[in-house]
């Protein structure tokens, strides 16, 4: 497990931690309600004397009590979501090893495209055989010459025109992700602020918190304040770096 894949456990598990949280608040909340209820009779209406007014708040209390039980188990239900979430977006640019993963991904499309053309080309020549040399078993053949009430034997065009174009993705991006691998670094050392590359992202690092024009700036740029690097970051891209740019000419103005 590389840094990056740490770095996402750690996440999840603080996510599970929040919603194990919010179950127990929930739970608690729910028991406290019940036990507020309990001193009430089942049925009995609200009173009709001078203690009218206190016997609505008690009972609004605990309608109140109820609904923030509600509440914590929606937040709850929110940090489980997240924390299944972490890790299946696919690969992160953040990951040191992207692009070794990126290429394993693309390899694999490569020999399902060529297969996928095998496969059609067998049935266009009805070459049972040749299948059988890719891997393919006698139950597997069977079924590939029996037509698809729909679209008919063999990988519909549009299934191939889909992996390629996704081919042609990820060859770009580990394309892009090369070139930012290779750059040179950048640190741009200013009076009132320092500008680097670094870490996958566009980075502007002040003395101090920036005034509130220079936020302005910066947010309006899709820069957000990053705790852990004590800098104001955007994904290092094409984009990043024209914003970053932008950034810049403004601040030096």
């Amino acid at each position: 497990m590389n840094s990056y894949e740490e770095k996402q456990e750690v996440r999840k598990e603080r996510y599970l931690q929040k919603a194990s949280a919010a179950q127990q608040q929930s739970s608690n909340l729910f028991n406290h309600a019940h036990e507020m209820g309990s001193v009430i009779p089942f049925g009995q209406p609200i009173a009709c004397n001078s203690n009218a007014q206190r016997d609505r708040n008690y009972r609004a209390k605990i309608g109140s009590t109820m609904d923030r039980g509600i509440q914590a188990s929606k937040k709850a239900d929110y940090y489980t979501e997240k924390a299944a979430s972490v890790r299946t977006g696919g690969i992160s640019s953040d990951d040191p090893d992207a692009i070794q993963k990126l290429t394993e991904k693309l390899n694999k499309l490569i020999a399902k495209q060529e297969k996928m053309k095998a496969v059609n080309k067998a049935i266009r020549k009805n070459d049972r055989a040749s299948l059988s040399t890719i891997g393919y078993t006698d139950a597997d053949i069977e079924k590939i010459f029996t037509p698809d009430p729909v679209y008919g034997m063999g990988f519909p065009s549009f299934t191939l025109s889909n992996n390629n174009a996704e081919i042609r993705r990820l060859k770009q991006r580990i394309e892009r992700l090369t070139k930012t691998a290779e750059s040179e670094p950048v640190l741009i050392e200013k009076d009132n602020y320092i500008y680097k590359e670094a870490d996958n992202r566009c980075q502007f690092i002040f003395d101090g918190k920036p005034d509130e024009e220079t936020r302005r700036i910066l947010k309006s740029n899709a820069f957000k304040w990053s705790p852990s690097r004590t800098a104001w970051v955007r994904q290092l891209t094409g984009n990043g770096r024209f914003a970053a740019r932008y950034v810049m000419k403004a601040l030096d103005e």
